[in-house]
């Protein structure tokens, strides 16, 4: 019998799995603001060995980030020094347990992430429009 953090995994794998790039970028935003949440709570906790390991799996998700940018593209050069600008203050905040740079880093992650979300509705909105247009032309 599987215990319910098993299946737990299981199921978050398989929503990896299926899940759409664009989904994907969504689902490394959310996990960078939980695992920033989680060493500034172990931070506050007096846990250095625990809000290290939540930072840097933070500053993962920020190297994945900014490895996998189209640099041909303006727009990826300045998403670029964005990254890297949060991966720096994830360092500063991971070296001198500075939750105020951690939160910081976080409210532009939040920023991110909420542009994103809007960005995927209004796609989706187009995609749904276009579709329309293209049924009712037959």
């Amino acid at each position: 019998m599987r215990s319910a953090s098993q299946t737990a995994a299981a199921y978050q794998r398989q929503q990896v799995l299926t899940a759409s790039p664009e989904m994907l970028t969504l689902m490394l935003y959310n996990g960078a603001i939980k695992f920033v949440n989680e060493g500034i709570k172990q931070i506050e906790a007096k846990d250095c060995i625990k809000s290290n390991e939540a930072l840097i799996r933070a500053q993962d998700i920020m190297i994945e980030f900014m490895g996998t940018l189209n640099m041909d593209y303006e727009i990826s050069r300045s998403l670029y020094s964005l990254y890297n600008y949060i991966y720096r203050g994830m360092i500063e905040g991971n070296m001198r347990n500075n939750v105020e740079k951690l939160q910081e880093v976080k409210g532009i992650l939040v920023e991110l992430r909420d542009t994103w979300n809007q960005a995927m509705k209004k796609a989706q909105q187009e995609k749904a429009a276009q579709q329309g247009q293209a049924n009712k032309e037959k």
